[in-house]
């Protein structure tokens, strides 16, 4: 647990540091934009794709908490997972926003734009993997209701 909550510090430090850069370049106005790519778009698109990433690592953390304390199986974690797959979506969304951008550059080379498509498409994986993973969790905490009624029950026999 220790190891993780200190990758998700890092991770969470690291972004709030780039976003915040991000946002002082074009409040500044020191935007070296030299007209090869829109840069101003694709820093804004940057900072909420890193956004995604913020909302994600604080839900995997309060999910981690929730396993700390014994209390995961229960329905106040189906909120964390349902923002963590909202979060995974609107990455994918960011990313195929960053892919049409730059596709009027890869006119000549229109692999890159499929491959940045596919890898949108992955995203969107993750986000299927997850529901698949909330899935189960629901089923875990059918099961654990179920089992504190049967405890209940055979608490009353005896």
């Amino acid at each position: 647990m220790r190891a993780l909550r200190a990758v998700l510090v890092v991770v969470l430090a690291g972004t709030v540091f780039v976003q915040a850069l991000m946002v002082w370049t074009l409040v500044s106005g020191n935007d070296p934009e030299d007209g090869s790519l829109p840069l101003t778009p694709l820093r804004v698109l940057t900072i909420l794709g890193i956004g995604t990433i913020q909302a994600a690592v604080i839900c995997v953390w309060r999910l981690v908490t929730m396993v700390r304390r014994g209390t995961v199986f229960s329905h106040a974690a189906f909120r964390y997972v349902d923002v963590i797959i909202g979060a995974i979506v609107a990455a994918a969304l960011v990313w195929f926003a960053v892919t049409a951008l730059n596709a009027p550059g890869q006119r000549d080379d229109p692999g890159v734009t499929v491959i940045m498509g596919a890898i949108g498409v992955a995203i969107l994986g993750v986000a299927l993997i997850v529901l698949v993973l909330r899935m189960l969790l629901a089923q875990a905490v059918a099961r654990d209701v179920e089992a504190a009624q049967m405890q209940a029950e055979l608490d009353e026999v005896i």
